[in-house]
């Protein structure tokens, strides 16, 4: 049974710093990401992603008169989350422009289904008899999954069941080939299985939910699957390793495995379909594996940013505590993901530790993968960038120290517009007459059962917030974050409350016309690291409120490699936001530059000379053109 039910976007008004955000992916993002989708923007990666649906459905009607099939295998994916990003901005600010973009889309999508309900643009255009025959490269179910949750998201932003309908038809077939035909095999990449349980919760058809339960539980049942099936066929989309049961989370059953490993988007995305599961159908033996796994992510293997995934190769988890910071992965989908499995695991136990993480991943990492301008976008997200290494070296060309415009894979754009648009399904949750505030987000939330609230705050810059109660009666829980739990306050009407602690929240009863008032610990923090992570021994990370700070070259004198923080040093609030950066607030940290002889090597010790350092929100560098930037500094 769920604790409680993560909330719907519906009934929630953004303003402030979420509105600023949720503004710029509707009136930037979304225009941009779809223009890029119909490939009508010069000089950046060609998408092909509308055409391919179109092309689909002219293959399917007999006409043969276009241009194939361009892009990645899971080309369908980008179109998807597209639709699901416009449909969650719908819900919060109603645009009847965009609306019908949207329809003339889904129009598209359909039209390129197969009678039979499979639709995957790739082997409609390609090759239709190699269906269902490449589970571990062929994206056919994950395709499938992306497009169920937009159909689902847009059901629920308008009502319109025509997309939804479609996606009905397709898991019908889906569940026809794997269940009634018992078809071996299970997903190369997950994520139907977590779709499916949104489509289960949409159309309450228990098939979708018995269909999700089959792909989690024979997941790993036979682990040599994959090569098998590899080795059953004479071609392949890009030669992946059939045999790597690890990358593919499919070493073991998943309620037998207790190390997060192997693919980091793959893994969160799973993961966060068990949690789901396991709260549907009260599967004790399935939340204790998420509890593993959980720990085993963010006590051994998860970045002070919550970033995840530490090596480019395979774009994955390695070993307990190697979290390099130079050559990190950390890909923005990959925190998507964690915030995602953090929300799964609230409905299975109401803990401030889940929502600390959420927090953390989105204020970080999942905002730093896109310019603030809206039209550029980081795949990775390292913690230390030098230019000349950095996309240089073999061993870094992955770390970029400028954001592309878009991607030939380009799966983290439309994934981080969906979910800064869907923010108040993270933020918000209830069950029974509990109403919990998991995440601070300035604006208004009406629940199922009437009450609304208002939230106001300049959050995560000014750490107070206030909660008036608009109408109707309840009781609140709000999460008071892991970073402030040893100086907060909380009063109500005026009259400070001592409350006892649960789990990281504190429980109100409030009534109509109530205002509570949230003061948390506004001072900048040193962060340090466990000593078995070898690339932090002797440095310190910065971070206030849920904010982790960097230092970049642009302010720092173009040289951050040779600053150390000061350890008995002061730091400081800068009074003015930075409006270069967006209104972000830097701090200024006492600290030395280290002054060295120039050689690569020499005799002649260095010496120290006393500086300010500079810091920004880790979200906004890389805004300013190319330059130094690093987390973790050294400390003396």
């Amino acid at each position: 049974m769920k604790i409680q039910h993560q909330s719907d976007c519906k009934g929630y008004s953004g303003s402030g710093f979420i509105n600023t955000l949720q503004k710029r992916i509707r009136e930037v993002v979304i225009p941009y990401q779809y223009e890029v989708l119909n490939d009508r923007i010069e000089g950046i990666e060609r998408s092909h992603a509308i055409l391919n649906f179109i092309n689909a459905g002219k293959q399917l009607n007999g006409d043969i008169n276009h241009d194939g099939f361009y892009g990645m295998v899971f080309q369908d994916s980008d179109v998807a989350k597209w639709l699901e990003a416009a449909s969650y901005s719908l819900i919060v600010h109603p645009d009847s422009d965009l609306e019908a973009r949207i329809d003339e889309v889904i129009d598209i999508v359909v039209g390129a289904q197969d009678e039979d309900g499979y639709l995957n643009t790739y082997y409609t255009v390609k090759d239709k008899d190699k269906r269902w025959s490449n589970l571990l490269e062929g994206h056919e179910l994950y395709c499938s999954g992306h497009m169920i949750e937009a159909s689902v998201a847009y059901f629920e932003a308008t009502g319109k069941d025509k997309l939804l309908n479609a996606m009905k038809k397709n898991a019908d077939h889906i569940y026809d080939y794997f269940i009634t035909q018992k078809h071996p095999g299970y997903p190369g990449h997950p994520e139907i299985e977590l779709a499916l349980l949104k489509l289960y919760r949409a159309t309450k058809e228990h098939k979708y939910l018995e269909l999700s339960k089959h792909f989690i539980d024979i997941r790993g049942v036979d682990p040599l699957y994959f090569e098998n099936e590899a080795n059953d066929r004479s071609w392949s989309v890009w030669g992946s390793d059939g045999k790597d049961v690890v990358y593919n989370q499919a070493i073991k059953p998943v309620r037998q495995q207790k190390d997060a490993m192997g693919h980091s988007v793959r893994a969160v995305y799973l993961y966060t379909a068990m949690a789901d599961l396991a709260s549907e159908t009260e599967d004790a033996e399935l939340i204790e594996a998420c509890k593993r796994l959980w720990n085993s992510i963010v006590q051994k293997r998860m970045y002070v940013t919550g970033a995840i995934g530490s090596t480019v190769l395979g774009e994955a988890f390695t070993v307990d505590y190697n979290l390099p910071n130079d050559t990190t992965y950390g890909e923005t989908c990959a925190s998507i993901g964690l915030m995602y499995f953090a929300s799964r695991m609230l409905e299975n136990e109401v803990k401030g530790e889940y929502s600390d993480v959420m927090e953390l991943a989105f204020y970080n990492t999942v905002l730093a993968g896109m310019q603030l301008d809206g039209k550029r976008f980081f795949y990775v997200n390292p913690l230390e960038v030098i230019p000349g290494v950095s996309g240089l070296a073999s061993t870094h060309k992955h770390t970029l120290s400028q954001r592309p415009a878009w991607y030939a894979c380009a799966c983290c754009p439309p994934n981080v517009a969906r979910t800064i648009s869907s923010i108040a399904k993270y933020a918000y949750g209830e069950s029974n007459n509990v109403f919990y505030c998991h995440m601070f987000v300035d604006g208004t939330k009406t629940f199922s059962n009437g009450m609304t609230i208002s939230c106001k705050t300049d959050y995560p810059y000014d750490l107070n917030i206030e909660y008036k109660v608009i109408q109707g009666n309840g009781n609140l829980a709000v999460h008071i974050p892991g970073w402030s739990l040893e100086n907060y306050s909380v009063t109500q009407n005026g009259q400070t409350l001592i409350l006892d602690m649960v789990d990281g929240y504190v429980y109100l009863e409030v009534r109509e016309g109530d205002t509570i008032s949230i003061s948390l610990d506004s001072s900048i923090k040193r962060i340090y690291c466990s000593g078995n992570v070898a690339s932090n021994t002797g440095m310190v990370a910065i971070k206030r409120g849920p904010l982790i700070y960097c230092a970049e070259g642009v302010d720092n004198n173009g040289d951050v490699l040779s600053l150390f923080i000061k350890e008995d040093g002061d730091a400081k609030v800068s009074s003015n936001k930075d409006e270069l950066l967006d209104g972000s607030v830097s701090l200024e940290i006492d600290g030395y530059r280290i002054i060295s002889s120039g050689d690569l090597y020499s005799d002649k010790k260095p010496y120290k000379k006393p500086c300010k350092i500079k810091m920004v929100p880790y979200y906004v560098w890389g805004n300013r053109g190319e330059n130094q930037m690093r987390v973790w500094m050294p400390e003396r």
